[in-house]
């Protein structure tokens, strides 16, 4: 079994910075694809950035130049730093883990909320 803990969300003005992490612990040894994704209410879930093992990097087009993904493998670990952070930014964010359809795993997601 795998588990994904989140942390680093909460509540900052518009300008600010916040870091989320997501640790992941368990039966696994190695992660392809490490994932962060939001979703506000009434809204499908969006991808917000990728990084893979290799340590390429994908982001939405909205977050480019503010946010940025990086990774830690020897800790299963992968931070979003999120700078610049605007009021459309609030959502709760949610991490994922990828390496085949039948182990792809998903944290339990955490609010970040930017004010005006």
């Amino acid at each position: 079994q795998v588990q994904l803990v989140e942390s680093g969300g909460g509540l900052v003005q518009s300008g600010g910075s916040l870091r989320l992490s997501c640790a992941a612990s368990g039966s696994i040894f190695s992660i392809n694809l490490m994932r962060w994704y939001r979703q506000t209410p009434g809204k499908e879930r969006e991808l917000v950035a990728a990084i893979t093992s290799g340590g390429n990097q994908r982001y939405l087009d909205s977050v480019k130049g503010r946010f940025t993904i990086s990774r830690d493998n020897a800790a299963n670990t992968v931070y979003l730093q999120m700078d610049t952070l605007k009021p459309e930014d609030t959502a709760v964010y949610y991490c994922n883990i990828f390496n085949d359809p039948l182990r792809n795993y998903w944290g339990q997601g955490i609010q970040v909320t930017v004010s005006s």
